[in-house]
């Protein structure tokens, strides 16, 4: 069976690297150490006395309740902690679906999870999110889409690299067409946190029906993705099967990563993780579309609900990737052109940043895109 690269890591891990500008990343600006010792009142002391030794495989206790506090009716043992939300998917994946199956993808959307069934020789069903209605579920294709070999509906939202957020209608189709044909949701939920414009957290889709698994990490919204810590929450008798799968491709996550995890998640500390992530993505977005409106006709983008990110959709004389490469050879900026999300015309640009640092960057952006316009290039 062909291998299939995953096309949007291949291209940041090759890229990104000394790049000056680097816009490509889809989380807001990570916290320093020494920034989330003092916000969470860490006993350094006490930190530094830990052994570096295996943790528990499943997740800490505590770390596990803190987790599972965040779902309605969810306990610790609905929950395991993964080495990044990366890990859960492919968890999910090699335990969930089997030859025959086939599983519904939005796009666009982040492939690490459809990639994972594609590698298993999985049939994707494509469901196109319509970007004229503010990036909406094309709910009849949806419902065409699905039969009884559906096995997972996959769902990202907060989306990525759109930043839309399913309205209730939405939520709505893609639960009737799980529960009309037995499938699975399993939804990345690791923008949840991230809202633009209101402070009430996206809804998750755990609780909404028998057959959910949720997945999150501390990447996103919290601005901790060297921690490499994510986690699933399933149902109680989905984990052993999901827990022995997580012993052959991990073990675990990593002793200091979970007691780092632990503090991030009380929930004083969580709230203001979440408060520094709001502003963040709040301020970068005014930002952004200012310095896009320099070339009127040129640029537009759907405002994102959530994340630290745009899916800015372009009109100049060359293609995605040509523009993005040329932006990094001759700019230092790096962002990820659209083809790697299955869709021409656009990139992905994270704008959570450093004032300055984003100003600059923006700067180069519009100089070369007044060259390209002016024939320059």
């Amino acid at each position: 069976m062909p291998f299939h690269p995953f096309a949007v890591e291949q291209f940041l891990s090759e890229m990104e690297h000394g790049v000056r500008f680097n816009f490509s990343e889809s989380g807001v600006h990570p916290m320093s150490y020494a920034a989330l010792f003092a916000m969470a009142q860490i006993d350094t002391e006490a930190l530094f006395d830990t052994l570096v030794d295996y943790p528990q495989v499943n997740g800490f206790q505590t770390l596990r309740e803190r987790i599972a506090a965040l779902y309605d009716g969810a306990g610790a043992e609905n929950v395991l902690v993964t080495v990044g939300a990366t890990e859960a998917n492919t968890l999910v994946a090699n335990t969930l679906l089997e030859p025959g199956d086939n599983m519904i993808v939005f796009r666009p959307t982040y492939e690490q999870m459809a990639g994972n069934a594609r590698n298993l020789g999985i049939e994707l069903r494509l469901v196109d999110l319509i970007e004229a209605d503010g990036w909406a579920v094309d709910r009849d294709a949806l419902a065409a889409s699905v039969d009884d070999r559906t096995k997972i509906i996959h769902v990202v939202n907060p989306n990525n690299p759109t930043g839309g957020v399913l309205s209730d209608a939405d939520r709505a189709a893609i639960l009737a067409a799980a529960e009309r044909v037995g499938a699975w949701i399993v939804a990345d939920e690791v923008y949840a946190g991230t809202e633009r414009a209101t402070n009430t957290p996206t809804a998750s889709f755990w609780g909404q029906k028998a057959r959910v698994i949720a997945i999150n990490s501390m990447s996103k919204a919290y601005g901790l993705p060297g921690l490499r810590l994510g986690w699933l929450v399933a149902p109680e008798d989905m984990i052993p099967a999901l827990w022995r799968r997580h012993e052959y491709a991990s073990i675990s996550a990593s002793m200091m990563s979970m007691k780092l995890a632990e503090h991030a998640l009380a929930p004083a500390t969580r709230a203001k993780l979440t408060e520094r992530a709001r502003g963040l993505i709040r301020r970068g977005f005014e930002t952004l579309t200012e310095a896009l409106q320099e070339h009127p006709g040129v640029f537009s983008v759907v405002p994102p609900q959530a994340s630290a990110m745009s899916f800015v959709k372009f009109d100049l004389p060359l293609g995605t990737e040509a523009f993005a490469l040329r932006l990094l050879r001759e700019q230092d900026v790096l962002v990820i052109p659209g083809d790697k999300f299955g869709l021409e015309g656009h990139f992905r640009f994270s704008s959570a940043l450093p004032e300055p640092h984003l100003r600059e960057g923006l700067a180069r952006l519009n100089g070369l895109t007044s060259e390209i316009m002016a024939g320059a290039g």
